[in-house]
């Protein structure tokens, strides 16, 4: 059931759309320098002043974000990622000078490394090569220690874990979705398989258009418990009360389509076929094999339920640590933690053809497999990506994985996909 337009709070519908035509036009963006806030005395002293004040209500509304990002665990529930009790895996460091790396922007003017930090909102940056971190700073009062939200790389840590447990033979990717799950009998999901929708090749009646206060985000992101629901909300405030009302549009195996709730279909079958919490799931197979620095923690909805698509967060280095486990085919702190094979299914990719159905020109040539972003380079590299700036870079041939952690005006990250991509190539060039 779709809720009337009127039923949307005024403010939260005004800052999506803010945002959301942001992401469609050229928008004049505000000085990086302005919107720290710890000079802007966010969220400080106690209590803080009304206009320093950021609740979940107003996250969304700039430069509130900056804050947020990475405190979102004292505006709602969480659930925790224990990291284990062993020590840290060790991460030795030989440190660059890379801030003036030149390179061409993405419109063919001259940049450094520095400058691209900047101008993208960047709050932290981590750059592994060879195994060794030879960069890393952190901006505009995040700290090492403390997890930063993840947003949708969320959902690769997702398809990740899927990938795992297909391999294990936990699950079978052929199977209908409704094998797992027959709460989504008479859903989007009844006829859909899992690895369509660990594709996002299904069918389903749901958009991520934040300029349409009737898109499917708006109804996701109020069952997450992200959004407050306004007052006389008809719709579904828990996430598995909201996936079994999600119809079919269109055929499934078609083409790509972007839509988190495929990622909490996926989640859900996780937890169902382990019997385990996505949290202890994330704990057990990910944060304590990877001897983890700290304990990430989900985001939860009201009852408790963990978003599995955009809830994850975690701190730079640990995510650095996930993703040189990665580039070593699944080996890391001394052990295998996942197998060689989910990571080569990984790196397989998709039919660039299907990725095509999605529109998203900036990325022509990639595909979308298991969660992950496949550009079919050259250099065999893949990605996770998330809301407003966040990256996982992974370059074999390179020997390279570069983290970035931001918290960009604009949240569509195909807003600076070319230039992103370009720093990434000016790093891989300069350490090769």
């Amino acid at each position: 059931m779709h809720p009337p337009r009127r039923a949307l709070s005024l403010a939260v519908a005004t800052a999506l759309l803010a945002l959301a035509q942001a992401s469609h036009a050229q928008p004049a963006l505000p000085p990086p320098d302005a919107t720290d806030p710890v000079a802007l005395k966010l969220m400080q002293g106690f209590p803080p002043a009304p206009d320093k004040q950021v609740r979940l209500g107003t996250i969304l509304k700039y430069p509130n974000a900056r804050w947020a990002l990475h405190h979102l665990r004292e505006l709602g529930p969480t659930a925790n990622i224990a990291r284990g009790p062993g020590p840290a895996s060790e991460m030795q460091a030989t440190p660059l000078e890379l801030e003036g790396l030149p390179f061409l922007d993405d419109k063919g003017a001259k940049t450094t490394l520095a400058n691209w930090q900047k101008a993208t909102y960047t709050d932290g940056l981590l750059v592994i090569h060879q195994g060794r971190v030879v960069y890393e700073r952190h901006y505009v009062g995040n700290q090492p220690h403390v997890p930063h939200v993840l947003w949708s790389m969320s959902k690769s840590l997702t398809g990740l874990l899927a990938t795992e447990l297909i391999h294990e033979g936990l699950i079978d990717p052929s199977a209908l979705v409704t094998r797992y799950l027959p709460e989504l009998a008479s859903s989007a999901w009844a006829d859909a398989t899992v690895q369509q929708t660990l594709d996002m090749t299904t069918g389903v009646k749901y958009a991520e258009d934040l300029a349409d206060p009737q898109s499917g985000i708006f109804q996701y992101l109020i069952a997450a418990g992200l959004v407050p629901a306004p007052a006389n909300y008809p719709g579904a405030k828990a996430m598995l009360d909201y996936l079994p009302t999600v119809q079919k549009e269109g055929e499934h195996g078609k083409g790509f389509n972007y839509k988190s709730v495929d990622t909490e279909v996926i989640g859900w079958i996780l937890q169902r076929v382990t019997g385990k919490t996505f949290a202890t799931l994330l704990s057990e197979r990910l944060w304590t094999p990877l001897g983890a620095e700290q304990d990430g923690y989900v985001w939860a909805d009201p009852t408790g339920a963990q978003s599995t698509s955009v809830g994850i967060n975690a701190t730079l280095r640990d995510l650095g640590r996930l993703g040189e486990m990665l580039r070593r085919n699944g080996h890391f702190n001394s052990k295998q933690v996942i197998s060689a094979a989910t990571v080569a299914e990984l790196r397989k990719g998709a039919d660039p053809e299907k990725f095509k159905a999605s529109g998203q020109t900036m990325r022509n040539g990639y595909s979308y497999h298991n969660h992950w972003w496949l550009p079919h380079d050259v250099d065999g590299s893949y990605e996770a990506k998330g809301l407003m700036g966040q990256h996982i870079h992974i370059n074999p041939a390179a020997q390279l994985v570069v983290v970035k952690l931001s918290s960009h005006p604009v949240p569509n990250t195909a807003f600076t996909h070319n230039y992103d991509r370009l720093a990434f190539a000016a790093l891989a060039g300069a350490l090769r």
